[in-house]
């Protein structure tokens, strides 16, 4: 008799991914060879009376071990109902049999994984030393980015700037709660966090640059998870322009973000300036900072934008700390 597929909503799935396991579990699918991951397929469906929705299917498997797909179904029309305009739902299958194991809540698993790719590339781009993060935005992101970015690196002073200060205020008490020594940055005070932050996290709605690369300091480290749309970005050409660039996957920043496309399309950078990628990183072929021509002072950045790996390897990660496999 077959066991009974396994369920994680949101709390399970916080619960069954801390951040060192996610972080460490990034790592290792990004090292691998056996770990495919096509591009994302998108699908427009029609709405009878209602703004078109969309459905995103994302595939990713380890050959005779796992396979995964996460579907994400963005509907516009739920805002006149007062429910959320995006559901995401992952199916995690054995890879031998097909058989289903698992399925976990989507938008959580999105935003540990999501978060965790930021602190895996910290833990090669920013300086060993680095003790001060600004995060610009407080939502949902800021909220998971912040103890993750915490996993990798002793972070003594966490500033928190958002538009809205009330809302930079909420999360700033809810961290203090925890045990974070977090302050919360006034509006007009960006520039000033920004020029004495080792490292900065971006994830904002924003369409227009948000952190200049002129206030980044020797040796700081820039993180942009935001930007997800050819129009979105959180920096500027001066930014790209100073930093080392990474990013998780090359196909993938350079086709969905702005913070690579209007540049390029500006000619102020080529698609050359991409050091390298996750893969590149995570199988040794490039050390991170380690490597650049002046490492204590080198300026990062990496852009992330997702991919179908990371969900995978959450995913797995889940499974395996809620059962003996």
């Amino acid at each position: 008799m077959l066991e009974p597929v396994m369920q994680l909503n949101a709390e399970q799935v916080q619960q069954a991914l801390p951040w060192s396991a996610v972080v460490d579990a990034l790592a290792d699918a990004f090292s691998r060879t056996d770990l495919h991951a096509p591009v994302r397929h998108h699908h427009f469906i029609d709405v009878p009376g209602e703004p078109q929705a969309t459905l995103l299917l994302m595939p990713a498997w380890i050959e005779g071990v796992y396979l995964g797909v996460k579907q994400v179904a963005v509907f516009p029309g739920n805002n006149a109902r007062n429910l959320p305009g995006l559901t995401s739902l992952y199916t995690l299958s054995c890879g031998r049999t097909g058989r289903t194991l698992l399925t976990l809540d989507g938008n959580e698993l999105t935003a540990r994984r999501t978060a965790g790719a930021s602190a895996l590339a910290s833990r090669y781009l920013s300086r060993a030393d680095a003790s001060i993060l600004l995060m610009v935005g407080s939502g949902r992101m800021a909220r998971r980015l912040i103890p993750a970015h915490m996993s990798v690196r002793k972070l003594k002073t966490i500033h928190v700037w958002d538009r809205s200060e009330a809302s930079a205020q909420r999360l700033v008490e809810a961290l203090r709660i925890e045990g974070i020594r977090a302050q919360m940055c006034p509006s007009d005070q960006l520039q000033a966090r920004a020029r004495e932050a080792d490292i900065v996290s971006c994830a904002t709605m924003a369409t227009e640059p948000l952190v200049l690369g002129e206030w980044l300091k020797p040796g700081a480290h820039l993180d942009l998870v935001g930007s997800f749309t050819p129009k979105m970005r959180e920096t500027d050409n001066r930014a790209m322009q100073r930093c080392e660039v990474f990013v998780d996957t090359r196909a993938g920043a350079l086709a969905e973000t702005g913070d690579l496309i209007i540049p390029i399309r500006e000619g102020a950078i080529s698609e050359a300036k991409v050091v390298a990628e996750f893969a590149d990183l995570c199988r040794g072929e490039h050390p991170g900072r380690s490597a650049l021509a002046d490492p204590d002072r080198a300026v990062t950045l990496f852009k992330s934008v997702g991919d179908s790996r990371e969900d995978l390897a959450a995913a797995i990660l889940a499974y395996r700390r809620n059962t003996s496999a």
